[in-house]
């Protein structure tokens, strides 16, 4: 082969790689980074209350873990604040009384975690495995949205099915009649 024929085909290599590179980084440019977006990296849903642009009150990963439909349920997630003042979360569901959580401005609280608030919804009217109608309000804003229900089938949510507290009376030194 000659001089010629061999530079003109590593010319053509190099051309074909520029070319290529090129290519790859406009594809790289115009795809979303999406390590950026808000999800929610387990079983539960996320609920912004202000609407899907405007994450300043939202809750985050939420769901209910409870023994059966009729029983009460225990609240995992958080809720986050962004906004520059104190605001009041209220969760409603059908036939439960509302739970109330004060997250400050600029926090977060989580729910039912070691170093959590404790949140109990004292009945569940969905059974495991189905979705909860649920609200989420704060002040005058709010927004429906389906709770996820859970029991204690996985481990990582046996130890959050609410118990049924036994009393247990001691009997006293002298019989009664």
């Amino acid at each position: 082969m000659s001089r010629r024929a061999t530079a003109a085909r590593g010319a053509r290599t190099i051309a074909v790689a520029g070319v290529s590179a090129a290519g790859a980084l406009l594809l790289a440019a115009c795809a979303p980074t999406t390590t950026t977006l808000n999800y929610d990296p387990s079983d539960g849903v996320g609920v912004s209350v202000l609407g899907a642009e405007n994450t300043d009150l939202r809750g985050i990963n939420l769901l209910v873990v409870s023994a059966a439909e009729g029983e009460p349920g225990n609240v995992l997630g958080a809720l986050s604040n962004t906004s520059a003042e104190d605001a009041t979360f209220t969760l409603q569901s059908p036939g439960a009384g509302p739970l109330v959580v004060e997250v400050p401005a600029g926090d977060t609280v989580y729910l039912n975690s070691e170093a959590g608030e404790p949140a109990l919804i004292d009945l569940v009217t969905a059974a495991p495995g189905d979705f909860l109608d649920a609200t989420l309000s704060v002040g005058a804003d709010s927004k429906e949205f389906q709770l996820p229900v859970f029991d204690g089938t996985l481990p990582e949510y046996a130890d959050y099915v609410p118990v049924d507290v036994v009393e247990v009376v001691e009997p006293s030194a002298s019989p009664t009649e």
